[in-house]
């Protein structure tokens, strides 16, 4: 049973550095301009009230280089860290291998529920071999490639009255990050709302 941690009473908005992280052979030798990292970029200020510092990195598809970075971005004090790109069976897709090298612990139910919205669009979703996984008190997450996809894992579907059809993995995060001694994140409710026990939901800031 996992740990339920006692919400002290709340003394501002934490500030939040979270590591991006665009995987790509093309984009990062400048063959044609990156996506990913304004998509995440963009979801991640839209959905999080926290004041937010982004670690950008752009790089090519090699594992070591993958490993390396989420490494020193876990080092450098970044909670949440979102990869694009690499993730598909292709010989050169090799972000699942390189973060999972890394990891302390696997979290699976965050790509089968990536791989479960993806099926609404397309059946080759289950070709996607997308992974988030713990280390030290960082949350680290394979995200798709493509910048709607990104928004629709991350998001969730809703109908056209805006009521949810199928959760976005978003909702899990900021308790995840609760439970692995990460700071408190507080989201826009219109974009994703958090899940938290009750013993573990906080107020808004004053």
């Amino acid at each position: 049973m996992l740990e339920q941690p006692t919400a002290p009473a709340p003394t501002g908005f934490d500030g939040i550095q979270i590591g991006i992280v665009s995987i790509s052979d093309r984009a990062s030798s400048g063959v044609y301009e990156d996506k990913g990292l304004p998509a995440l970029q963009e979801w991640l200020t839209r959905a999080i009230r926290n004041p937010l510092t982004f670690v950008p990195r752009l790089i090519a598809d090699e594992q070591a280089l993958i490993s390396q970075t989420l490494r020193e971005l876990v080092d450098a004090g970044c909670h949440l860290v979102l990869t694009t790109g690499g993730t598909g069976p292709a010989l050169r897709d090799v972000t699942p291998e390189a973060t999972l090298a890394v990891a302390d612990k696997e979290l699976p139910g965050f790509g089968e529920q990536m791989r479960q919205i993806s099926l609404r669009f397309v059946p080759t979703a289950i070709l996607s071999r997308q992974v988030a996984v713990v280390r030290a008190s960082s949350l680290i997450i394979n995200l798709p490639g493509q910048p709607k996809a990104i928004a629709e894992t991350l998001e969730g579907l809703k109908d056209a009255q805006g009521h949810s059809l199928v959760p976005g993995i978003f909702a899990a995060v900021p308790y995840c990050i609760d439970l692995i001694g990460g700071p408190y994140i507080y989201t826009h409710e219109a974009v994703c709302a958090a899940f938290r026990p009750k013993n573990a939901q906080r107020p808004l800031p004053a």
